[in-house]
């Protein structure tokens, strides 16, 4: 293959303050609907405290050191992950084919927010709901049929999708400092805080034992292969490794600051959201002798009728969904930015232009996604899947694993060792445990995850 032609010199670009800026803003990048919507229904479908062992295992031994991968990535290259890939190729006396790595990423970021800022409107609707009292007395029936009756609305679906979209186009068409670190620097803590009050208000009005016994007693029989690459593929997923959005973080991170060790407190903090999440949601689902196991409806059909039960349902109910709210903010706001940085590096287009024309894209996408719901639930365009279904398979079966598998590889057996080692500064012994968990368990891992697709 030909090598690749030198790169430009990377152009002057913004930084983040400090590590706990980077930290607030990767959490939130990973902390997202997965983590408050997933990760509980999840656990619920596959076993409770099975998932959850093999969930924690799989973040120590794969997530992590695949994070530590595209941070490293990012930073070394300083550019958009587009640019990055190409420059890092560049170094490596490699094809400047890997370039198509970052163009994947770009495009995953572009498919996910189509069909996730209409999820998250859902959540600004039972976010409504909640606060007016229409979650009172409800119970099962009356909970399954007002999401359904919600579904085929196509005009409210298109509303609120519309607003979840416009404020996330808002705070990123401000930049990498009064947009994106001054919402993560608001909305991380509010977060941890609401997720905190959740759970005392769990311990308070729910069954909170039952909840812990569900999630954190072992129960080995439980544990199947399904169970074991379903907590896999979620693992890798939680993280938002492979669609450069963590590469276009970390091409914002100063040098001085270890890799190493900021991951660490991201994972923490992502995987303490999830468990905690998980904590308070069983409580309340055990204390109303609902199930676990319903499935994807969880939040919006099982929980509603937790909450319309309790004492303070209607406030806590409308916190709950401000939560979720929150995460998929955060979350959104990371999706944008590798494509917006590629643009804007590449062009003279400002990035307020740069995110209207990925806002337009998202927004048209977004439309299509909601009427899959309902006027075009009849339209499967690929293996008899409606337009939701297909990008959701799209990305987080094809795209992300791709781009994940690539990076591992590129950084495990592509770039030159002293790069890699001098990038991640970390110490002798540890080194050589990164390097196995790159070349080896992550790929191998990526690759069960194609052959698996169970989540």
């Amino acid at each position: 293959m030909a090598k690749a032609a030198a790169p430009a010199a990377a152009i002057h670009r913004g930084a983040w303050r400090n590590r706990w800026t980077f930290v607030l803003a990767t959490a939130g990048s990973a902390i997202g609907l997965g983590n408050i919507w997933k990760f509980p229904y999840m656990t619920g479908m596959n076993g409770g405290s099975a998932f959850v062992l093999v969930y924690l295992l799989c973040i120590a031994l794969v997530g992590i050191p695949l994070m530590m991968c595209e941070i490293m990535l990012g930073r070394r290259a300083q550019r958009n992950p587009v640019d990055g890939m190409a420059y890092l190729a560049h170094e490596a006396g490699q094809s400047r084919q890997w370039r198509w790595v970052g163009i994947s990423g770009v495009l995953a970021g572009i498919l996910i927010l189509g069909f996730y800022s209409v999820i998250a409107g859902w959540v600004l609707d039972y976010m409504v709901r909640a606060a007016s009292g229409a979650f009172q007395g409800m119970d099962g029936a009356s909970a399954k049929l007002q999401f359904e009756i919600f579904l085929t609305k196509p005009l409210n679906l298109i509303l609120w999708h519309t607003l979840f979209l416009g404020v996330t186009l808002a705070v990123a068409s401000r930049g990498l400092n009064a947009g994106l670190e001054k919402a993560n620097l608001i909305m991380m803590p509010a977060l941890f805080a609401i997720v905190l009050l959740m759970v005392g208000y769990s311990m308070a009005v729910g069954n909170f034992t039952a909840s812990a016994r569900f999630m954190f007693s072992p129960n080995f029989s439980l544990i199947t292969p399904t169970a074991v690459l379903s907590a896999l593929g979620h693992a890798f997923f939680t993280l938002s490794i492979g669609m450069g959005a963590v590469m276009a973080y970390g091409s914002y991170l100063g040098r001085h600051i270890s890799i190493a060790r900021t991951t660490l407190y991201i994972a923490l903090a992502d995987t303490a959201i999830g468990l905690l999440a998980g904590l308070a949601i069983f409580s309340l689902v055990f204390a109303n002798g609902l199930t676990p196991t319903a499935g994807p409806g969880l939040i919006f059909q099982t929980l509603p009728i937790a909450f319309g039960a309790m004492p303070g349902g209607d406030f806590m109910g409308m916190l709950f969904f401000i939560l979720v709210a929150f995460a998929a903010w955060t979350s959104a706001l990371s999706l944008v930015e590798p494509a917006i940085a590629w643009i804007t590096e590449n062009s003279s287009i400002t990035r307020k232009e740069a995110t209207g024309l990925i806002g337009l894209i998202d927004w048209l996408l977004g439309v299509a996604v909601a009427l899959s719901f309902n006027l075009w639930a009849d339209f499967k365009p690929f293996a008899g899947l409606n337009l939701f279904s297909l990008l959701d398979k799209l990305t987080t079966h094809v795209l992300l694993p791709l781009g994940g598998l690539a990076m591992a590889i590129f950084a495990g057996w592509v770039m030159k060792t002293a790069h890699v080692a001098d990038e991640l500064g970390l110490k002798p012994r540890f080194y050589p445990l990164w390097r196995f968990a790159i070349r080896y368990i992550s790929p191998l891992a990526i690759i069960l995850i194609f052959a698996y697709p169970l989540t």
